[in-house]
């Protein structure tokens, strides 16, 4: 197989530095890609991780692929991009320096922003050679994901392969246009999206989840080392089929009484929002039945603010 002008050859394991731009000092920035290919052919695999610059608990798990050799297949290819914003992980920020969200560019343009042209090059030199991609993100800003992937609706492969990695969740979700998700299913290739932990933050847990997940989905497409031993869940991922947001009823200091990924009645007691004078204190209440699949770890919130993602359908 041929990847951006270099020829992997069977059992080979191939590094290569993609120089995407230079620095406003003129230093060179370079995206590093890991390539490993079986002597055995087969499917090729996408691990990507850090499309936004500070969610980096996915590139902890790519990592650890990495270093443990689970990302050496028993048959087929496996390419493993561990930091793609590479500058958003240098400044710890979620865009690129134009300032624009590299998963809202795609199928970007090779003449546009700066963000738009590496969106162009990943559609053009890495998606075409793919069969499936697993997609690492956690949640935004200080909310924290519990583990779960995310496919459209009405797709039965789709949905096998996320029974086959089982995170806790797997919550139905439309492409976003401009996304990377979107631009790899037009181009026909099979992918789940990740989520869990939050910004700038590590979790053990969430790595765990990650890691496990990975060798279920190589296992079931025959692609794990022998070396490798797979995870049996001792439960099956929970479909989600709608959530809402539970919002903030005011404005103050916020304490969380709800773990992610518990089971909360309507009426139960989600959190206390309180003046920092010791006056007032006000309870958020579930408005319904459901799983808490993120949660605000902020210290303070204002009306209105996002704070706990709660379910509302089940998959019957």
């Amino acid at each position: 197989m041929y990847l951006l002008g270099e020829r992997i050859l069977p059992g080979e394991s191939k590094t290569i530095e993609v120089e995407i731009a230079k620095l406003h000092t003129m230093n060179k920035l370079k995206v590093p890609i890991f390539i490993e290919r079986s002597k055995i052919d087969g499917p090729t695999v996408l691990f990507s991780a850090c499309l936004h610059g500070d969610e980096i608990n996915g590139t902890e798990i790519i990592r650890q692929l990495i270093r443990r050799k689970i990302n050496k297949p028993k048959r087929g290819t496996i390419i493993c991009i561990p930091i793609i914003n590479i500058f958003g992980f240098i400044n710890q920020t979620r865009e690129f320096p134009d300032k624009r969200d590299l998963n809202r560019v795609f199928p970007g343009s090779k003449t546009g922003s700066l963000a738009s042209r590496f969106a162009h090059f990943l559609v053009s030199e890495i998606i075409p050679n793919i069969d499936y991609a697993v997609d690492f993100h956690a949640g935004g800003a200080s909310r924290f994901n519990a583990s779960q992937i995310r496919i459209v609706p009405n797709n039965p492969e789709l949905k096998k392969l996320a029974s086959v990695f089982n995170a806790p969740f797997t919550l139905f979700s439309k492409n976003i246009p401009g996304s990377f998700r979107n631009a790899c299913t037009k181009l026909g290739v099979k992918m789940l999206l990740f989520e869990g932990g939050k910004s700038l933050d590590l979790n053990d847990s969430i790595t765990i989840e990650g890691i496990n997940g990975v060798k279920r989905f190589l296992y079931h497409l025959d692609m794990l080392n022998p070396k490798k031993e797979t995870t049996t869940a001792t439960e099956k991922t929970i479909y989600i089929e709608k959530s809402n947001w539970v919002r903030a009823n005011f404005s103050g200091m916020f304490h969380g009484l709800i773990k992610v990924g518990s089971f909360v009645n309507k009426g139960d007691v989600l959190a206390i929002i309180s003046d920092p004078y010791g006056k007032v204190e006000h309870k958020l209440k579930a408005p319904n039945d459901g799983y808490i699949i993120n949660v605000n770890d902020a210290p303070i919130v204002y009306q209105g603010d996002a704070v706990f993602h709660i379910t509302t359908h089940l998959e019957s």
